[in-house]
């Protein structure tokens, strides 16, 4: 297979890595990459948003898969124009994005589907916004409808920042979605489609917020790790049957969401990220995105044993079958995103990056490319998440060193990353089913 992977970050980076594991993969190329994954494969020089530039460079390219990364170009309709150039695409229509681009169209999607979430109130206006965080209480749970790369949500206990966040959307052209609060630790979820059959791939728990502990305004993420110990032996009993966490977001989560879908024309094919909370009454869905997460993805795919070309492939194309089963290494993967200075307000660009060759040395590390560049020479800074530092091993504490060792030998001015990801899981201080200490996550 020839396969064009869309996008420039380091979500793409890591979906290129896995296709070059897959033996029966003998091209992949990127578009437009990013300066790390250029180093790995051909990268074209395209607009990631652009359906007509994307489907011209597909049918010159004679690719047999496109696999589309990002949110950005999904909401654009790139999938549908590579679709209609007769082109196998991994990524849902534009329609079927909604699921992502609007938390409002979600929320429809799923009381139509019964599927359980927090309960929300869709607004357009001040007085609006303010009505709903008086019906709902503190910690109020504010989300802008549209896209926002992980960034349009706040969680707080600060009535006064909840307003004003709702306020600053609404005078952005966007709506809102208030809902309320949901406890419990979050876990990330994708489950790949075929517009009819479902696979879900391991279990992956992100960290959003910039800084330790939970605290700081919202990212896209900044690090995650796989698999969840703590979750094992958790279930759920519905109509007399038990299942593990997993059987419970496939059957009230996932296939509820893929069957109405169906039932509106707008079939899913591609990934459908699940963010769940595993609150006190159960799992709660806390959002959909319509792609693999970044940083989860990271992790996750560095335990994938099955190729991911022919998975892929055979999602595009309605091959997936009722029972496919997936192979997974034995060990764990945790990755540390490293940011840009001022990151995520306004993160500075230009600076120059050393180490990354000396953590690359590391036994069981791997740097993935999210905003880097090259000028004159030298690798740059070039956007908010700038690197994801992978770290596999035989347990989760040595994936975990492994990624911080390789953080360590990466600098440039004004580099900022997390210390304490997976420490809850290290220090047994995660409640499935209940509030764990210091954490919000919506």
């Amino acid at each position: 297979m020839k396969i064009l992977v869309v996008g420039p970050g380091g979500r793409e980076h890591a979906i290129a890595r896995a296709l070059l594991r897959d033996p029966a993969v003998t091209t992949v190329e990127a578009a437009p990459g990013n300066a790390g994954i250029a180093r790995d494969v051909t990268c074209r020089p395209v607009e990631a948003t652009d359906p007509e530039s994307v489907a011209a460079l597909a049918v010159e390219g004679a690719y047999d898969l496109v696999v589309i990364g990002p949110e950005a170009p999904l909401a654009a309709g790139v999938a549908d124009a590579v679709r209609a150039a007769g082109i196998p695409v991994f990524g849902p229509s534009q329609d079927a994005a909604q699921l992502e681009a609007s938390k409002a169209f979600a929320k429809e999607i799923m009381a139509a589907a019964a599927v359980p979430t927090a309960e929300a109130i869709h607004i357009s206006t001040a007085a609006e916004a303010a009505d709903a965080l008086n019906r709902f209480g503190p910690p109020y749970v504010v989300k802008d409808d549209g896209l926002a790369a992980g960034k349009g949500v706040v969680v707080t206990e600060d009535r006064d920042e909840a307003q004003t966040h709702a306020e600053a959307c609404l005078t952005g052209g966007s709506t809102v979605v208030i809902e309320e609060f949901l406890d419990g630790p979050e876990v990330s979820l994708f489950v790949i489609c075929d517009g009819q059959n479902l696979v879900p791939l391991s279990p992956a728990q992100d960290f959003k917020r910039i800084y330790n502990d939970d605290a700081g305004p919202n990212t896209g993420g900044m690090g995650a790790y796989t698999p969840l110990d703590w979750l094992e032996g958790y279930t759920e009993t519905h109509g007399g049957v038990a299942r593990n966490f997993t059987e419970i977001v496939v059957d009230r989560v996932a296939r509820p969401t893929v069957e109405e879908m169906v039932r509106r024309g707008t079939p899913f094919v591609g990934v459908l990220y699940c963010g769940l909370a595993i609150t006190s009454r159960g799992v709660r869905v806390v959002e959909f995105n319509a792609r693999f997460g970044d940083p989860e993805i990271q992790a996750v795919l560095e335990r994938l044993a099955t190729p991911l070309g022919g998975l892929l492939l055979d999602a595009a194309t309605g091959q997936l079958g009722p029972d496919r089963h997936l192979e997974w290494s034995n060990g764990y993967a945790a990755d540390v995103v490293i940011a840009a200075e001022n990151y995520p307000e306004a993160p500075r660009k230009g600076d120059v990056i050393t180490g990354i060759a000396d953590a690359e040395a590391l036994d069981g590390v791997a740097v993935l490319h999210a905003g880097t560049a090259e000028h004159d020479g030298d690798l740059i800074t070039a956007g908010g998440r700038v690197l994801a530092v992978v770290g596999t091993g035989g347990t989760l504490r040595e994936a975990v060193d492994r990624a911080y060792a390789g953080v360590n030998c990466i600098e440039w001015s004004g580099a900022q990353h997390r210390t304490d990801i997976a420490a809850k899981a290290l220090a047994g201080q995660i409640n499935p089913g209940g509030p764990t200490p210091g954490q919000d996550h919506q």
